[in-house]
């Protein structure tokens, strides 16, 4: 499995004129601030919010896809993989500059929305093939290679995302990004991304996530 390296984020980080943050090289975990317009925050916010349901995680069992687990307790939504809304289009398109992935590998935006004291524990964001939930995920485009988290608003206080065990702590500002790399640059799961959102303490936290893949995704 070949992964984008590193180069790439920086050409396309500079071709599209992105303010790039290294936090960590490893993992890979960089932040763009003004990644999204305030007008696009909102738009996205208002698009999603009638739509919101309980989020779920994928059943590593492979018995009922997703179930609901306390570990996560945000509510989401997906816009439709086939949408031609000219505003996600956009952000798509700019995602693909920014990590040098296709918009074809990529799933479809999620919006996620914590009220106070929802929080995601950490977790992976790549599938297991020793599964067989992630066996059957596996086969939709390969492994989760990247993961570009757009924050939507700014919370009054808490819902960071952590990294615990590199010890990284990102507060959300809405526009900003977050993208870190699920894979190291040889193609191996890169244990080192365990990753949260942190409780809300205070108001609400709204994200948009975007998932990339090795292959062409379906």
């Amino acid at each position: 499995m070949k992964i984008f390296g590193l180069i790439f984020l920086f050409v396309s980080a500079l071709h599209a004129e992105f303010s790039l943050q290294t936090l960590s090289m490893s993992p890979r975990v960089y932040l763009i601030p003004d990644f999204l317009s305030e007008a696009e925050c909102d738009y996205i916010i208002q698009a999603a919010r009638p739509h919101l349901q309980r989020s779920t995680v994928l059943d590593d069992h492979g018995i009922n896809g997703d179930v609901v687990d306390s570990r996560r307790s945000s509510k989401g939504m997906f816009f439709p993989s086939n949408h031609q809304d000219p505003v996600l289009r956009s952000i798509d398109h700019r995602i693909a500059q920014l990590t040098g992935l296709p918009v074809a590998n990529g799933e479809a935006i999620q919006v996620l929305a914590y009220q106070m004291g929802a929080e995601y524990q950490p977790h992976f964001d790549f599938f297991s093939p020793d599964t067989p939930g992630g066996a059957a995920q596996l086969k939709r485009g390969g492994q989760r290679v990247a993961t570009v988290i757009m924050y939507l608003n700014t919370p009054e206080a808490g819902g960071e995302t952590i990294f615990p065990t590199v010890k990284i702590s990102v507060t959300p500002h809405k526009g900003t990004a977050l993208v870190f790399y699920s894979c190291t640059p040889d193609g191996k799961v890169d244990p080192l991304t365990l990753h949260g959102g942190a409780p809300v303490i205070a108001g609400e936290k709204w994200i948009a996530t975007k998932w990339l893949h090795e292959r062409i995704f379906y």
